[in-house]
């Protein structure tokens, strides 16, 4: 069974090629993803692992939390489940409050 990790404070100049390197290195990778800004395709500095058993992801944790990234200490945890996104994503903010719409 497969564990995905996450791995944060990563450099931002941090290619997919070179986080696969760094983990191959606690056992077999099934995926990498650097999560990027949709906008600019810059990295927002951190990004996800997936291990092929939990002995080698529990490794990876071990072995990399903390390990000096370019002189950035990485974070190397177990993901956490995603959460569900609402389908009203414009709550808050200018007229999307609780007393119904403004009469001006």
């Amino acid at each position: 069974m497969t564990k995905k990790l996450y791995v944060g404070n990563l450099p931002y100049s941090v290619t997919e090629d070179e986080i696969r390197e760094l983990f191959e290195q606690a056992g077999e990778i099934t995926s990498v993803t650097v999560i990027t800004d949709r906008e600019t395709g810059r990295s927002k500095g951190f990004g996800f692992v997936e291990m092929s058993s939990e002995e080698e992801a529990q490794e990876a944790i071990k072995r990399f939390n903390g390990y000096a990234m370019s002189k950035r200490p990485l974070t190397v945890s177990e993901a956490r489940p995603r959460e569900e996104r609402s389908d009203n994503r414009r709550s808050g903010g200018y007229g999307n409050d609780d007393r119904g719409p403004r009469r001006y």
